[in-house]
């Protein structure tokens, strides 16, 4: 999968971890834009270091966008801690 691929991966799983993940995000969409690229890289990191998955050359696969939308929520929630902002209160 080309690099344009993954950025498209990464904007469209960033939306949805925003969505999944709770509390409020401070970033706005465009930080949630970039932590779904990131995160999207992560995921595919981690799908195919730990679980020897591939999902490089699989753009329509449901097992990359699992671990793309995974990343993007580990990123959104590791920002998050870094931050202080863990909900709507804060």
């Amino acid at each position: 999968m080309g690099f344009f691929a993954w950025i498209v991966l990464g904007l469209i799983a960033g939306a949805i971890a925003r969505l999944i993940l709770p509390g409020k995000q401070g970033s706005g969409w465009i930080g949630a834009l970039i932590t779904g690229v990131v995160g999207g890289l992560l995921g595919g990191w981690i799908a195919g270091t730990i679980f020897k998955i591939d999902t490089m050359n699989s753009f329509f696969s449901l097992s990359t966008w699992i671990f793309a939308i995974l990343g993007g929520v580990i990123v959104a929630f590791i920002w998050q801690a870094i931050t202080g902002r863990r909900g709507a209160n804060h």
